[in-house]
């Protein structure tokens, strides 16, 4: 049993959503979810997106390549985010060492701005992954946003200077 498992509160403390939503089903539903986007566009992009970006004009190409490349970097965001989540729900690891790890792994805004390449050359089956991914992105960054909120404020740093300063004084008497 894991700290998950049992939360002592004070009658009327709010239930921490974080702790609560990564052990729960809506959470092994939305990790299956997006797992299994992730394996289903490397199997397109490795077989049938392979071939149908043969058979687009230059700039339809051009579109695929950039297209592709923000799914994948958006996916790897996703299932980043995904796996973290899921080690604090098992206890592997606590939400403090889940919030550093946030931080060299972050979740980038969707670009609002768009591809500056023309998108209507794209093979449906992209778009479709395109558009199922940025859904699950925000759904995500939603989720992220209410766990975030769960968790205490960052215990402010030391200052080097500030603890040699005091180790000066304590050393001269001042």
């Amino acid at each position: 049993m894991n700290d998950l498992d049992i939360t002592f509160r004070e009658e009327g403390d709010p239930v921490p959503f974080g702790r609560t939503f990564v052990a729960s089903d809506g959470f092994r539903a939305l990790f299956r979810e997006g797992m299994a986007l992730v394996e289903d566009t490397a199997a397109y992009l490795d077989g049938a997106g392979r071939e149908e970006a043969r058979d687009l004009p230059r700039q339809g190409a051009l579109s695929y390549a950039s297209e592709s490349m923000r799914l994948t970097t958006r996916l790897m965001q996703i299932a980043s985010w995904l796996l973290v989540q899921r080690a604090v729900a098992e206890g592997e690891i606590s939400p403090d060492q889940a919030l550093a790890e946030k931080n060299r792994v972050r979740l980038a805004a969707s670009d609002a701005t768009g591809s500056p390449f023309d998108t209507d050359l794209l093979p449906e089956r992209l778009k479709e992954l395109v558009a199922h991914s940025m859904r699950l992105h925000a759904r995500i960054l939603h989720l992220d946003r209410l766990i975030s909120d769960d968790l205490p404020p960052p215990a402010p740093r030391a200052s080097p200077v500030e603890a040699q300063r005091l180790l000066l004084r304590s050393a001269f008497g001042r």
